[in-house]
């Protein structure tokens, strides 16, 4: 199989962490692309018609997309059990908490990189940073039981998440108003398919 990706994007982060974490490195193959809102990699149009990435190229059917799909997928084929049917509604609820924080911290930043100066918009970054605000308060205050029990794909999916913010936004310090978040992927940053993965 052949992994569509870009070593800076976080959704690839998250497939690429569960791979490492699930011993399927030696199945997939990356191959990395270089892809922008304006510019779509051939490799990556050709696996996806939208031409985002990550795109999954596998040997007995067509290639598939989206990172939660390609998550879903890879689990299944070893069924490593990051998705377990026990607490299924609460991973798939917390993974898509985690990746709405990616939506958003994704789009500010492609608001502030790919628009002059009199293109941005700051009022609407700034609603994109209040909805990534809620949603790591609701994590803070709901959601540490479930991050500090058996390891699933939500937990992938909001260390990724966080991670994002680190690379992209430190400035707004996240950190600062949530101290279990932040201890929790403190430690979480410190696993081998953490560390291999980091943004370049």
């Amino acid at each position: 199989m052949q992994l569509i990706m870009s070593p800076t994007s976080p959704y690839v982060r998250k497939v690429r962490v569960m791979i490492i974490e699930t011993g399927q490195q030696d199945a997939v193959e990356e191959i990395s692309v270089v892809t922008s809102p304006f510019e779509m990699a051939a490799d990556a149009l050709a696996a996806n018609p939208l031409g985002k990435i990550p795109a999954l190229l596998r040997e007995d059917g067509p290639a598939i997309y989206d990172s939660r799909v390609i998550t879903r997928f890879l689990d299944h084929r070893v069924q490593a059990g990051l998705y377990p049917a026990a607490r299924i509604w609460e991973v798939l609820t917390l993974e898509a908490t985690a990746d709405a924080i990616l939506d958003a911290a994704v789009a500010m930043a492609y608001e502030a990189r790919f628009k002059g100066a009199e293109g941005k918009n700051g009022e609407w970054i700034e609603t994109q940073w209040v909805k990534i605000a809620g949603a790591l308060s609701a994590i803070n205050s709901r959601w540490m039981s479930h991050l500090n029990g058996p390891l699933d794909m939500s937990h992938i999916a909001v260390a990724c998440a966080l991670g994002y913010l680190d690379f992209r936004h430190d400035a707004r310090n996240w950190r600062a108003d949530h101290d279990a978040l932040s201890a929790w992927s403190a430690a979480f940053d410190a696993r081998a398919s953490m560390q291999a993965t980091g943004p370049e």
